[in-house]
């Protein structure tokens, strides 16, 4: 045990020390800005209500208890994939998270003649997914395009190349070059496997996501959306062609063997599914916030990136981020930390990932504190 507790100590010393976080804040009701809920779908009573009257609850098992392969696959799920089918044009396959999906994929998929080339950035789950494959694996610098030309060029003998690439990028919040990655596509016959994660529902006219937004849906080998952020539920899916979903039900670990999602759950997507294409108020007033917020910061001592709904406030050292992050929370405004090893060295943030949810008022709240932050010498100073 004492190499566990000098483990502890040195994460404190570093300023690297997590610990699980609640909205109150010393007696604060904080407002919330690092959810993931990106339309306000979460606190919409009246969904909730209709939702009520959508499904017949006493027919409902509150659990699959059972994996999907043997006694699981409800009828939910069959509905669900039909609809998410119709929607996208292709087949669908629902995974319980985006973590199940991403490190299920590429293992099932690929074998030691192939090679997977991903953007520097990915989330760590398709990290893990590459490390669970037999094929080549490498990462291309953050959206340098040319870097991942060169790698294409490099091992063009290889079987299959998959290109991995998130569309929207969870910590920077900046987007993938839809044009550069058609032209790759084009070129070279790449396969293009792209996590929608934190734009699906929030671009394009009907929700669909940065795919839809670029005329991109035909290009993609394998889109993968998730039901965990913006349809505010549990659970991801995977849209692709017939062939690969057959091939993945019958080799994707943990689609066979973890237990399928509760009907309710499933349920609950299918009827956020048929909300999504009329929330295109929610996504226009979502962008115009974050740009608020994202110029506010630009015109502050700190610099942001990007240019979505993740707006990140870089601040560098660790422990100013923790003690600007509990500024924060001392007035209200529940904003929370990144530091390494989720972002590279030196570059500590707080991550603002707005919703639709939050009011006029609430965002001006925020806009006029975060220009105070002048004030915060403690910090400024260093």
């Amino acid at each position: 045990m004492n190499n566990y507790q000098d483990y502890l100590c040195e994460l404190r010393d570093k300023g690297n020390y997590r610990s699980l976080s609640s909205l109150n804040y010393r007696g604060i009701n904080n407002l919330n800005l690092s959810s993931n809920d990106y339309l306000g779908i979460g606190s919409r009573k009246d969904l909730q209500k209709e939702f009520a009257e959508f499904i017949d609850v006493e027919s409902f098992q509150m659990s699959a208890v059972s994996s999907r392969l043997l006694s699981g696959n409800h009828h939910e799920y069959e509905r669900l994939e039909h609809e998410l089918s119709e929607f996208y044009g292709k087949s669908a396959l629902v995974f319980n998270s985006g973590w199940h999906a991403n490190t299920a994929i590429l293992p099932a998929l690929l074998d030691k003649d192939d090679v997977v080339i991903a953007d520097k950035l990915v989330h760590a789950s398709i990290i893990d997914g590459m490390k669970l494959c037999n094929a080549t694996t490498m990462r291309f610098r953050h959206l340098d395009y040319k870097h991942l030309e060169q790698l294409i060029i490099k091992y063009q003998s290889a079987k299959r190349i998959f290109v991995v690439t998130e569309s929207v990028f969870s910590m920077d919040g900046d987007v993938a070059d839809a044009s550069e990655l058609i032209r790759l596509k084009e070129k070279y016959g790449i396969w293009l496997y792209v996590d929608e994660a934190h734009s699906c529902g929030v671009m394009g006219n009907l929700g669909k996501g940065w795919c839809e937004e670029n005329d991109m849906l035909d290009h993609i080998d394998i889109l993968l959306g998730t039901f965990g952020k913006a349809y505010a539920s549990i659970g991801s899916f995977l849209i692709c062609d017939r062939r690969l979903k057959e091939v993945l039900i019958n080799k994707a670990r943990s689609l066979i063997f973890s237990t399928a999602l509760p009907p309710v759950n499933v349920a609950w997507s299918r009827f956020i599914l048929e909300q999504i294409p009329g929330m295109q108020q929610e996504r226009t007033y979502l962008k115009e916030i974050s740009q608020q917020l994202r110029d506010v910061i630009k015109a502050s001592a700190f610099r942001t990136l990007g240019s979505s709904h993740i707006v990140p406030m870089i601040v560098g050292d660790n422990s100013d981020t923790l003690e600007l992050s509990d500024y924060y929370k001392q007035n209200g405004f529940f904003v929370l930390p990144i530091r390494p090893p989720t972002v590279p060295q030196g570059t500590a943030r707080l991550r603002f990932s707005l919703t639709a949810g939050i009011s006029k008022y609430q965002i001006q709240e925020l806009l006029s504190f975060t220009k105070s932050i002048e004030r915060h010498e403690s910090i400024l100073e260093k």
